[in-house]
């Protein structure tokens, strides 16, 4: 449950990128910025999920609704969220 809360998450954001960055200039920056959150959270997920291992118990979660994914989704979210401000929050507040 939570994993496509955060799945979401990162729907809206490659909106918000996208619909910004296309605005801004053209759709080619916007394809751009949707590829850009798209690598930052494959690659990010494919570093905090071996980190996440490490951090699980040997006996896994005793809930059903909080996997090691979870653990390492969430690892990653204020990693991405520092990224996304960099890329498209503190532009928008320098352009006005």
């Amino acid at each position: 449950m939570i994993e496509m809360l955060i799945f979401h998450a990162h729907i809206v954001g490659a909106l918000y990128g996208f619909t910004k960055r296309w605005q801004e200039t053209n759709i080619k920056e916007g394809l751009l910025a949707v590829a850009v959150i798209g690598l930052v959270f494959m690659i990010g997920w494919a570093i905090t999920g071996p980190i996440a291992k490490l951090l699980t118990p040997a006996t896994g979660f005793s809930v059903v609704w909080f996997t090691t994914d979870t653990l390492s989704l969430l690892i990653l979210l204020p990693i991405e969220a520092v990224v996304f401000k960099l890329f498209f929050l503190d532009k928008a507040r320098n352009n006005t």
